[in-house]
């Protein structure tokens, strides 16, 4: 299985060296290196995929969980908070950010963002 990451990892950092400006390659780096648990070089790839385009929700919520992950919770809600922010119906973001507040403790947080999320057609909660 690594394998095939580290082949994905080829072909995304081939796009970036013929399209450095290319978010979407960016960002598929990050997600292949996050599934890894490379997290310090996904949020860098997220963040890059970021700077060339502030409004991709998706970096955003990726880039909100590898923080999460990473223990960082204040950080992932604030970056949850941007892909909701770009994308109101956004709804895996506010799920996941429902979870980060409920491991915080901030339960009211926490039940207002899953409801939220269910409204917007998640069945599972984080």
């Amino acid at each position: 299985m690594q394998g095939k990451y580290d082949q994905a990892l080829e072909v995304f950092n081939e796009a970036i060296r013929l399209d450095p400006n290319k978010a979407k390659a960016w960002c598929n780096k990050g997600s292949a290196l996050g599934i890894q648990g490379k997290y310090d070089e996904a949020i860098k790839s997220w963040d890059e995929a970021i700077r060339l385009d502030p409004n991709y929700a998706l970096a955003w919520f990726n880039k909100g969980s590898a923080l999460a992950n990473q223990g960082k919770n204040n950080e992932s809600i604030q970056a949850y908070d941007e892909a909701i922010r770009l994308n109101p119906h956004y709804a895996d973001a506010w799920n996941y950010k429902g979870g980060i507040l409920n491991a915080l403790g901030r339960n009211a947080e926490a039940d207002a963002a899953f409801a939220k999320a269910k409204d917007l057609g998640v069945q599972h909660y984080a």
